[in-house]
């Protein structure tokens, strides 16, 4: 396994992956150094993470190989499905992997999404419209959603 450790508009990030995949990204909260020279295997999921934060990628095309169960695996393939500046609810989410009564095991698989961004865990938000359960820390799934909606917000001074 490799890893490196990038800097990211919410903090630094963790990427670790092989030739079989990305396995992980996660954001940490707290200050680390700063990976010199990236790993081949990881050059392209940092480039298009950097291209995400810049405003220039909407879609990621990466080998990912997350460690999972079957459930949590199935989960995230279907938030891979949640399109750039939308979002469902974990309700709608349920009823879409054919399970209505699954929606905490929907969420608590949500909640353990080893890819960050990548697999748009973020995009998952209550009925009601609220944002609830992100692991990266609700500050960030704000920011993430703001970032990638179309109405962006102009500040007045």
């Amino acid at each position: 396994m490799e890893e490196c450790i990038i800097k990211s508009p919410l903090g630094y990030t963790k990427i670790v992956g092989d030739k079989d995949g990305i396995s992980s990204v996660t954001v940490i909260n707290s200050e680390e150094k700063v990976t010199d020279i990236i790993p081949d295997v990881l050059e392209d999921c940092v480039l298009q993470l950097n291209e995400y934060f810049e405003g220039t990628r909407q879609q990621f095309s990466l080998k990912l190989n997350p460690q999972g169960t079957i459930f949590q695996k199935h989960v995230w393939e279907e938030l891979q499905n949640i399109p750039y500046g939308k979002t469902t609810s974990y309700l709608s989410l349920s009823k879409k992997l054919g399970d209505v009564k699954a929606i905490r095991a929907v969420a608590n698989a949500n909640g353990k999404n080893p890819l960050w961004v990548i697999v748009p865990c973020h995009r998952v938000i209550g009925s009601d419209g609220s944002l609830i359960g992100y692991a990266g820390g609700l500050h960030r799934k704000q920011w993430l959603l703001e970032h990638e909606s179309p109405y962006k917000q102009q500040t007045l001074f």
